[in-house]
């Protein structure tokens, strides 16, 4: 059964594909974090479906971000 629009709004998950936008990634290199566990962004398996929180992917955004008095 496909997670609606609405129902996703309610349970504020974001499918792979719209992490990925998020990421500038594509839904593959993500697949592929998750295997190797490369990178610490955390998902949620539910079923066979992989889902992301916003928050997450927005707490990994910040711990990959470098300030200019690091560079």
């Amino acid at each position: 059964m496909e997670i609606t629009q609405k129902a996703r709004s309610a349970t504020n998950l974001l499918s792979p594909q719209e992490a990925a936008d998020i990421l500038g990634t594509t839904v593959g290199v993500l697949a592929v974090w998750r295997t190797t566990k490369r990178y610490p962004l955390a998902y949620a398996k539910i079923g066979r479906k992989v889902m992301y929180r916003p928050e997450a992917v927005q707490s990994f955004i910040e711990s990959r971000t470098i300030s200019p008095m690091e560079a």
